[in-house]
């Protein structure tokens, strides 16, 4: 075949392409192992969480349904009783009393922290250098205080007759709270029991909300004071948005700490007086170890942790909700 001067050559054919030879398609198994990368990553801390917090819910899954007081634990003697100690729980008007007093309990108390906790924040965002490293000090020497160590405080400041709390308000003028009983009630108990839990609880939020407020572009105050806003404004346009997701975030641990808080309400009147102060675990720990039902005590706190999972599958949906909301905008 010639070719002429002037015309374009033919193409060469350089046989099928490597799709028609049969070439093997790109490789995917290197995208796939990074994408297990992450996964692979994690399988040691899950596996450590399975063992530390999986196996001992396994276990006292496993005792809920077992009539196990002192004589069986000693002769290592199994009895299962099928659902009798969850039957006779949810039978007992004490059990849905103190379930009520421990969701008053809860919310009384988250109320308080988030509201002292968001105010503390916000003050450590306006105060100078010197004085904000001053309160962060005593924020995190109360935030890192035992909490034995802090009921032992507060047991001393409300004893009856040397407690500092009724020296300083007899010296006040009230002359009756001289040698008031403070665990002599059910209100007065639950007072001191919600002042040490608010004051050991607020510096975690005020610290994280600080940290939060730091985020913030400054340019948006600026702009927001060319338009004329106010304090009050600038607060509710600019920095609540910017806080909204932590305020949900940071109630949703609260309401999870304060519910299942323990050491605060044993020690200091051990559910007392006549138990009218006992919520949810501590009601869970007199009935399995104090009065030796060992059964029972793990139904009820296999009970608390499914009431606190309905509790936080509706506060769950409105965070969910919020994050699809904001997605969509």
């Amino acid at each position: 075949m010639s070719v002429q001067i002037g015309e374009a050559p033919p193409p060469v054919d350089s046989g099928p392409r490597r799709e028609e030879r049969g070439g093997a398609p790109p490789d995917k198994s290197g995208k796939r192992s990074r994408s297990a990368l992450p996964y692979l990553l994690l399988l040691p801390a899950l596996a450590v969480t399975a063992i530390v917090l999986g196996w001992p819910l396994v276990r006292n899954g496993m005792l809920s349904f077992q009539n196990l007081n002192m004589t069986q634990l000693i002769q290592h003697v199994t009895e299962w009783n099928g659902f009798a100690n969850y039957s006779d729980t949810l039978g007992s008007e004490n059990f849905w009393r103190v379930t009520a007093r421990s969701m008053v309990f809860t919310v009384v108390n988250v109320v308080l922290i988030m509201v002292g906790g968001t105010l503390t924040g916000l003050l450590l965002a306006r105060l100078g250098a010197r004085m904000r490293l001053l309160l962060l000090v005593g924020l995190i020497l109360a935030w890192a205080m035992p909490i034995i160590a802090a009921t032992t405080v507060f047991q001393w400041l409300f004893a009856q007759r040397f407690g500092v709390v009724n020296w300083v308000l007899a010296q006040l003028g009230f002359t009756s709270m001289a040698d008031y009983n403070w665990t002599g009630t059910q209100l007065s108990t639950f007072f001191v029991i919600s002042v040490l839990i608010v004051w050991t609880s607020i510096p975690f939020v005020a610290v994280n909300l600080y940290a939060a407020t730091t985020t913030i572009p400054r340019e948006l105050y600026e702009a927001a004071s060319l338009d004329g806003a106010g304090a009050w404004k600038s607060f509710a346009s600019v920095t609540l948005p910017f806080l909204k997701p932590f305020l949900l975030a940071t109630t949703f641990l609260e309401v999870i700490w304060i519910f299942k808080a323990f050491p605060h309400v044993f020690a200091i009147n051990e559910g007392g007086p006549d138990r009218l102060t006992e919520t949810l675990p501590v009601y869970a720990f007199v009935e399995g170890v104090g009065n030796q039902h060992y059964g029972m005590g793990a139904a009820i706190s296999i009970l608390t942790i499914l009431i606190l999972l309905g509790l936080m599958s509706y506060y769950l949906r409105i965070v969910l909700r919020q994050e699809e909301e904001e997605g969509g905008q």
